[in-house]
């Protein structure tokens, strides 16, 4: 499926979806887990490949032992004064059970390097999607973000001249 028609709200309410054209990078995020650090990883990525079509998208999620208690304006002002960052960053969503959003629904159903589908294990869990919109990989949580810079790069748009 083709993700970038879904109906989404970034983390300052403004209705949106995904970019198109762009490889992107879809986390879901949570300020107080023990992967929040990969935060610095996630934004080292935007630096690096941002001005070559791609963009990490944070979807923060508190379903994980509540691991994002905070307001949008509480983790938009923790994820810029703690780690910087400058990716998109979206609403408070759900990523499993009856009221996961959309976007994780579809998600949830591409399966890891493993064939393992389905719930989203835990915070920090990765989706790599083409500039066409369809996801050509997943990431399960303890993935370092940086590891995964072979895969970005041949998600790439190509270079226009």
């Amino acid at each position: 499926m083709n993700l970038t028609f879904l109906p989404l709200t970034t983390l300052s309410g403004e209705p949106t979806t995904l970019p198109t054209g762009h490889a992107l990078l879809i986390v879901n995020v949570a300020s107080k887990c023990g992967l929040t650090p990969q935060y610095e990883g996630l934004e080292e990525l935007q630096k690096r490949y941002g001005d070559r079509g791609f963009s990490v998208l944070g979807f923060p999620c508190n379903q994980f032992m509540g691991q994002e208690p905070g307001t949008s304006q509480e983790i938009a002002k923790f994820c810029s004064a703690t780690y910087g960052v400058t990716f998109p960053m979206f609403e408070k969503v759900d990523v499993n059970g009856p009221q996961r959003h959309p976007l994780f629904a579809e998600l949830a159903s591409v399966p890891d390097a493993e064939g393992e589908a389905g719930d989203v294990q835990w915070n920090f869990e990765k989706w790599l999607v083409s500039p066409s919109g369809t996801v050509v990989g997943r990431f399960r949580p303890a993935v370092e973000p940086m590891t995964l810079t072979a895969e970005i790069e041949a998600a790439l748009p190509p270079v226009r001249l």
